[in-house]
Parts: structure tokens; C-alpha cells; sequence
């Protein structure tokens, strides 16, 4: 579209670049002119003066950005140009032509160039036209999937763009680029990018999503994700800050004080997952070792970290005492020690004062979480013993569980957390069929609603809202708006994530991200069953074999977790390996006999072995099981290997909003169940299109 000169500024002497274009193009100099002069930044190219058809700038020694590149210098390079992006967006400039040539290798850094087509927000709406036409020549390897169907585009655009770069600077090639324009423009809105074996996957691959909406929807969202990533680094002496906190010793005189030790420690859990490119490991795996005299370094190598935080607290009337140690696993060296001796009233202080003095520990800075109301001490312990029951999956932890958050809000019912532990609660007893959705579902809206009054900002209250606007009124978009608003902001905890990965990726199809997310959720918390067992759905029958081993790996975690043994015998059962699917319908009945995932799949794995007549009493069960009975009845037919009988009974489940049939069969089974003619109807009457 022109020439650039090397030049000599005569009155100030010194070197710029002319930028000249051909005739007819003056428009687009004065386009490109506002765009820079709005602009001020040090990975910017500075704009010095403007003629009609001419633009005099910064003069920059250097080379265009190409890779492959190291993980470190990708990695610095992305940082910068988000911040030049996030700079420009905030100013409402678009820059929507992203590529490695527009991206200038000085001795300073990274400098960000050519905005002529960039894009003022305030301006009119936007002429897709001119995008293509003049991206099309060198640039259709960049585009977003809506440029290149002509559609507006936001800051949303120039994220999916920075994807494709950073993909090429980490494996050294285009992404989507093919043959002809056409051909890559295709792959650029339909094709899925080949996977990426580098520590930065997720970040590419939600940069890189088709669905503006399931991309970071600001650069200030990539930075965050780009700030919170643990790279891999070989050799010891590199390696990554990472830390699990072991729950504290209950040293009081009370052993049911245990609760509230166990909750200290998850709370420094908590405040020091703020901090940037420290691995922290999530309670449920950390806890793991309660009780175990475990050496240090097998603990370490066990959850994959570098340091260890042990801990015990002692509590006397109004008065508590918490000793806290931070060790070096490799070599068992103490890195910081402290004792504090306070008031009650000062326990969260405290929490934030050890979480602050282990980042000093580790040279890394503590970004504080956002403020929020500080409950009452009463109900902030009852608060504490619910989460003590919550990952116990038995009915009886459920039950206490429930309790325990009721009382929270007796005293203090200005206390967010709880309503939201409430919903939760609600919505786990509908998924397994203990109350009907009817009841369930309006209630944890209602109990996510009341905590959004108290803390607008509150993530697990948006997403609870979400899971119920997909998963009973199977309003997707309103789904999308809710959980968009929930994992706005890293990090997000394990419980979260999860959510966001297996309740809204993989329930509206996009099965890669859904697995990307709950990777990321296993490496921060390994030894949680149920995290692999969700990993275990995403996989589904597309992946089979992988998708058995991680539902073995459930319940090698947890042998009495029965909701993994269930999902096993119908993966079992459908690869033709009928004795180990009777052998998982035993372990499920032995803990769970009153579910109906456990007495469809045991019908099924008697059906399938020659004992059908064994198999009547219990669909006698689930035939009285108004709810429940349709999932079990689902269970039964996929273990028989039915797909028309089990796309006949979800069918009913829809109609019954069972909240957990899309993530638990219709998703992980379609391959199967898409083998029947019923099955388009099915997703139609959930508002869902198949995979």
C-alpha cells in the first residue's frame, strides 16, 4: 500500500521513518495519524509529524518479531505487547492487523507498529470491508474468526489475534495458515489449532477460541493469566516457586478445634494463590497427607513443589497461638519461621501476615485480593466446619455440611460465602437425585442472588447463577453472560474453574477448552477424585482409553467414591468389558445403594452377564423413582449398550432439567448416543446443537 524511507530530520537532526502511500490513500495516513497521536507508550511507535499523504515516525534499529523463541523471551515479548494493547484499547483504539511483522525486536524492548488499520471505538460502525481488503495480502494468518466473516469486531479481535503470535513465536509457525487466502480464512474460522506442547496452552488456546465470548475479554485479563502462569524450567536451582500448605496441627486441648486449624491453613491457601507465578496446591490434595508421618521431600515430589508451609495452632479462651515454618524440600532448610500470639478477633490478620512474610520468603510480591466484608468470628468458624464436610461425599458430610451453613447465617446473615456454599449444596443433591431440580435449581438461584446483594462482585455467585440459567433454564446466554463475569479475573480457585470447564465448556460443546480447563485444575490440586473424573467427561468417548484411566484414577484417589465408580462401569460397559462393569456397580451400590446412577448401572452390568433376572427388582426401583429413575434408566441402556433406549430416557431427564445429565452422559456418551435418529431432538429441546 506504500513505502517507508530511512531519513534525516534536517531541523532536529535526527533519523526518522517517512511512511508514504500510494495515491488515494490520504484518508487512511489521516486514519492512522489520530489512531498514534491518541497513543503514549514505551512499546508504541512514536508518531512525529503528519503531511497529506505521509506520516513521519519514530525511526526504530531492529528486526521484525519471528520464532520459534524461548519460552522466557515469548513470554516477555507477549507481556509487552499487552501492555502497548491495553494501553491503545484503554484510549479506544483498536489495532485489529496483529502480526509478527508489525512487531518491531529493538534494543529496548518490543515496539508495536502500523496501526493504519486501526479502529477508533467511537467511530462509526466499522467497514469490514476495508479490514479484509486490506489484511488479505499478508495477514489472513492473523485475522479473528470475525474479520474474516466480515462481522464487527472489538478488543475481543486483537486478543484472538495475539494468540495466533504468540502460537507461531512458541512452535515457530502460522497456526492457520494453508495453501490459498481461502483455504486459511476457512481454517481460521472453522478449524481448531493443532495442539501446543508448552506450559502457555491455555492462555493460546483461550486467546485462540472461535467464540469472542469464551476468549479473555480484555488484554487486562490476558495480563492477569499471562502474570499467574507456572512455567516448567529444568534443573532445581530454576525452578518454579511452587508450595503446598499443610493443615496445621490442632495443638488446644479441644480436638474439635480441629476444624478451625484445618481452616487457618486453608485460608493462607487462599491468600497466597494472589500470588503471581507461585504454584500454590489446593486444600484437597495438600490435606492428603493429614495424619501421615510422610517425609517432607516425598510429599514434595508427590504434589510436584518446592517448598513446604507447616504449621499447628493452639487456641485458649479468647487468646490463639500459630507457629508457621516454611521449608525447602530438596534440602529441608528452613526458609522463615514465625510465632503469633493474638487476640481471636486478630485471626485474619494473622492469615495475611504469614502469607505476606512467605512471598517476602520466596522474592515475590503479594497481590492483595479484592477487600470484602469480614464476617463475625462465630460465624466465620461455623463457615470453616462446612468446608471441613464438604469434599466428603457421603450424605451424612452433606447433611452437617448444610447445617453448618445455616448457622453461619443465623449469626451473620450479611456473610456472602455461605448462601453461596447453600446453592451449591442444592444443586450437588439435585445432580445426584436426591430432591427434584424443580425444588433445587430456584433455590440456588435465589441463595446466589442473595449473596450478589452482599458482595456484587462475588465469582462462585455468578457462576452458581450461571449453571442454573444453562442447566435448568437452559438459557444459554444468560449462562454465558454469568460465568463471563465469573472468571473475568485470575486466579481462579479449583471449585471454580471446574465449574466454568465442565458447566458451560463442555455442556455447550467446546470440549478442548473444557479439557484445558480442568488440566489446569489437576495440576493445582492432583489428588482430588473428583477433578479426575471430570476429566474423565471431557474426554467422553472421543478419547476412550484416556478417558477410562482417568476414572480409574478417581477411584484409586477415593475407593469409596462412588459417583467415579458409577461413570467407570458405564465407560466399562460400553468397551465390551462387562465383568469389570459389574465389579464397578458393586463398589457403587456398596456406598451409594439409594443413587440411581448406581442401580441403573447395576441392572445394566447384570443384563450384560447373563443375570437379567436379577437386574428386575432394581428397575422395579427405578420405575417408582419419579426424579431419579429416567438418569438411572440412561445408566441401564448405555450399559446394555442401547443408545436408542438411552436417548429415549434423557429425553425425560431433559424434560426434568436433571442438571447434571449434559455434563455427565450427553457430552462424554454422544458419540454413541448421536447413533440414534432421536438424538437432534434431545440436544433442540435443551437449546443445544451436537458436538
Amino acid at each position: 500500500m506504500g513505502e517507508v524511507y530511512k531519513a534525516l530530520d534536517t531541523r532536529l537532526g535526527r533519523t526518522v521513518a517517512i511512511k508514504t502511500l500510494t495515491t488515494g490513500q490520504g484518508e487512511r495516513i489521516q486514519h492512522e495519524a489520530r489512531a498514534i497521536a491518541a497513543l503514549n507508550h514505551p512499546h508504541i511507535c512514536v508518531l512525529h509529524d503528519v503531511g497529506p499523504d505521509y506520516l513521519v515516525m519514530e525511526y526504530l534499529e531492529g528486526t521484525p518479531l519471528h520464532g520459534p523463541l524461548p519460552l522466557d523471551d515469548a513470554l516477555r515479548v507477549a507481556s509487552e505487547v499487552v501492555d502497548a494493547l491495553e494501553a491503545a484499547h484503554a484510549k479506544g483504539v483498536l489495532h485489529r492487523d496483529l502480526k509478527p511483522a508489525n512487531i518491531m525486536m529493538t534494543g529496548t524492548g518490543t515496539k508495536l507498529l502500523d496501526f493504519g488499520l486501526a479502529k477508533m471505538t467511537a467511530d462509526a460502525p466499522d467497514d469490514a470491508t476495508r479490514t479484509i481488503a486490506g489484511t488479505v495480502l499478508g495477514t489472513a494468518a492473523y485475522m479473528s474468526p470475525e474479520q474474516a466473516q466480515g462481522k464487527p469486531a472489538d478488543a475481543r479481535s486483537d486478543v484472538f489475534s495475539l494468540g495466533a503470535v504468540l502460537y507461531e513465536l512458541l512452535s515457530g509457525r502460522r497456526v492457520f495458515e494453508r495453501h490459498t487466502m481461502l483455504d486459511t480464512l476457512s481454517a481460521v474460522v472453522r478449524d481448531e489449532p493443532p495442539s501446543l506442547d508448552s506450559p502457555v496452552a491455555e492462555i493460546v488456546a483461550r486467546c485462540l477460541a472461535k467464540q469472542p465470548s469464551l476468549r479473555f475479554q480484555s488484554m487486562a485479563d490476558l495480563k492477569a493469566a499471562l502474570q499467574h502462569l507456572q512455567t516448567r524450567k529444568p534443573g532445581p536451582a530454576r525452578a518454579t516457586p511452587s508450595i503446598a500448605v499443610l493443615p496445621f496441627a490442632n495443638m488446644s486441648r479441644d480436638a474439635d478445634d480441629e476444624y478451625f486449624s484445618d481452616g487457618l491453613a486453608e485460608e493462607v491457601i487462599n491468600a497466597l494463590a494472589q500470588v503471581p507465578s507461585l504454584k500454590v496446591i489446593a486444600r484437597t490434595s495438600a490435606f492428603a497427607f493429614k495424619g501421615k508421618n510422610e517425609d517432607i521431600r516425598r510429599i514434595a515430589d508427590t504434589l510436584g513443589v518446592t517448598n513446604i508451609l507447616e504449621g499447628s495452632v493452639r487456641r485458649a479462651g479468647s487468646r490463639v497461638r500459630v507457629t508457621a515454618q516454611l521449608i525447602h524440600a530438596a534440602d529441608g532448610t528452613h526458609l522463615w519461621s514465625q510465632r503469633y500470639d493474638r487476640e481471636m478477633s486478630d485471626i485474619f490478620a494473622v492469615q495475611d501476615e504469614i502469607a505476606a512474610a512467605i512471598a517476602d520468603a520466596l522474592k515475590l510480591k503479594l497481590v492483595p485480593a479484592p477487600e470484602r466484608r469480614m464476617p463475625s468470628l462465630p460465624a466465620y468458624e461455623a463457615y470453616l466446619k462446612y468446608r471441613s464436610y464438604q469434599w466428603q461425599f457421603t450424605r451424612e458430610a452433606s447433611q452437617r455440611s448444610r447445617e453448618c451453613l445455616e448457622q453461619a447465617l443465623v449469626l451473620d446473615p450479611d456473610f456472602a460465602l455461605p448462601y453461596v456454599g447453600l446453592a451449591d449444596y442444592h444443586f450437588a443433591l439435585a445432580t445426584v437425585g436426591g430432591i427434584p431440580s424443580s425444588e433445587a435449581m430456584p433455590r440456588a438461584r435465589e441463595l446466589a442472588t442473595r449473596a450478589l446483594a452482599i458482595d456484587p462482585d462475588l465469582p462462585e455467585a455468578h457462576a452458581m447463577l450461571g449453571i442454573v440459567a444453562g442447566h435448568y433454564d437452559y438459557d444459554w446466554a444468560e449462562a454465558e453472560r454469568q460465568f463471563r463475569i465469573a472468571v473475568k479475573r485470575e486466579p481462579l480457585s479449583p471449585h471454580l474453574r471446574q465449574w466454568y470447564g465442565t458447566f458451560w465448556l463442555l455442556s455447550t460443546g467446546h470440549t478442548r477448552e473444557a479439557l484445558l480447563q480442568v488440566n489446569h485444575v489437576i495440576e493445582e490440586d492432583p489428588l482430588c477424585q473428583m477433578w479426575h473424573l471430570m476429566r474423565s467427561n471431557a474426554l467422553g468417548l472421543a478419547s476412550e482409553e484416556e478417558a477410562l484411566a482417568a476414572a480409574r484414577k478417581a477411584v484409586e484417589l477415593d475407593s469409596n467414591f462412588w459417583f467415579g465408580w458409577a461413570q467407570l462401569g458405564v465407560l466399562c460397559a460400553h468397551g465390551g468389558r462387562h465383568a469389570e462393569a459389574l465389579h464397578c456397580a458393586e463398589k457403587a451400590m456398596n456406598a451409594a445403594p439409594w443413587s440411581p446412577y448406581s442401580i441403573g448401572l447395576m441392572a445394566g452390568a447384570l443384563a450384560t452377564t447373563g443375570q437379567a433376572e436379577k437386574a428386575e427388582p432394581l428397575l422395579a426401583t427405578l420405575r417408582g423413582d419419579a426424579y431419579g429413575g429416567p438418569v438411572g434408566f440412561v445408566f441401564e441402556a448405555l450399559a446394555r449398550g442401547d443408545a436408542g433406549g438411552a436417548v429415549a430416557w434423557a429425553r425425560k431427564a431433559a424434560e426434568q432439567r436433571f442438571p447434571a445429565m449434559i455434563t455427565v452422559v450427553l457430552r462424554p456418551f454422544e458419540p454413541a448416543l448421536r447413533k440414534s435418529a432421536e438424538w437432534p431432538d434431545v440436544l433442540r429441546a435443551m437449546n443445544l446443537s451436537p458436538v
